[in-house]
């Protein structure tokens, strides 16, 4: 607010106060001034998805490669979510897209509605799918929310056909970017999750993030690259600098804009090292 001074008046001292009181929102209407376009609604729980926050807080357009990331031939899949409802499986299948990993699980609070279509219709036609978990980590134990994931489709098979499963570990869609974590804490939390997953399935899980939230949270630990193949997110010609430790990703979800559903992966390697990544 410009308050415009001609002498000490009344009106422009009041004014001048009110000035004062608002950007501490002591007046209760701080929030009303602001201009409505700077302000995103917080979204109901359990509509994360991978990749929700990664044009808004990582950007799109090219980044300097990352030295060792890419292999010679690339395997084109994709992910979905509830906001995707009944997938034409058929169509991406002919259009080249040979696996696919499915949102089962949030927190401990939600389960996908449409993951038995989803889950079960990719593999119908044919393609090597598995099932991811939108971590949470403000809200309970890493260990827990790897029971719930396993309990309700984040289960692992070895028939070829299933991908181990994927923790999602990214922006907090529904408040502070950490989840209120230091990095050692955040580092912790996805130790928990990995430990339980691996009790329970024998696999260690996929982790999916993106490199600007990895550093930011984790410190840009290097903790997990030895054993947890990376996904990672990058919305641009390349994939660009990969988190610490990792010398190449195991899967890029490259654009939140292709077609038939918007969220299209590569494999970094032909359909045969799919298939190993399903057989362990």
């Amino acid at each position: 607010m410009r308050v415009h001074r001609s002498g000490t008046t009344l009106a422009g001292a009041a004014l001048a106060a009110l000035a004062l009181l608002l950007p501490l929102g002591l007046s209760g209407t701080a929030s009303a001034a602001q201009d409505p376009g700077t302000r995103q609604a917080i979204p109901p729980r359990g509509s994360a998805y991978m990749g929700m926050g990664v044009i808004a807080h990582d950007g799109q357009g090219s980044r300097p490669g990352g030295g060792f990331s890419t292999l010679a031939v690339q395997t084109e899949g994709v992910d979905v979510s509830g906001h995707q409802g009944n997938v034409a499986w058929s169509t991406l299948w002919n259009s080249g897209v040979k696996w696919a990993y499915v949102k089962a699980t949030e927190g401990t609070y939600y389960k996908n509605t449409y993951f038995a279509q989803q889950y079960n219709g990719s593999y119908n036609v044919g393609m090597i799918r598995g099932s991811y978990h939108f971590a949470t980590p403000d809200t309970t134990s890493g260990a827990t929310q790897a029971d719930y994931f396993v309990n309700n489709g984040g289960g692992w098979s070895r028939d070829g056909k299933t991908l181990p499963g994927v923790l999602d570990i990214e922006w907090n869609p529904y408040g502070a970017t950490c989840y209120g974590k230091t990095a050692s804490g955040m580092v912790a939390w996805i130790q928990d999750f990995v430990n339980r997953y691996r009790y329970r399935t024998g696999r260690d899980p996929v982790i999916y993030t993106a490199t600007s939230w990895w550093k930011q949270c984790t410190g840009n630990s290097a903790a997990f690259a030895s054993t947890n193949p990376l996904w990672i997110a990058r919305y641009a010609s390349e994939v660009g600098e990969l988190p610490a430790g990792w010398p190449y990703y195991t899967m890029w979800q490259y654009t939140s804009s292709g077609p038939t559903v918007g969220d299209h992966d590569k494999f970094n390697g032909d359909l045969s090292r799919v298939q190993a990544l399903a057989n362990g």
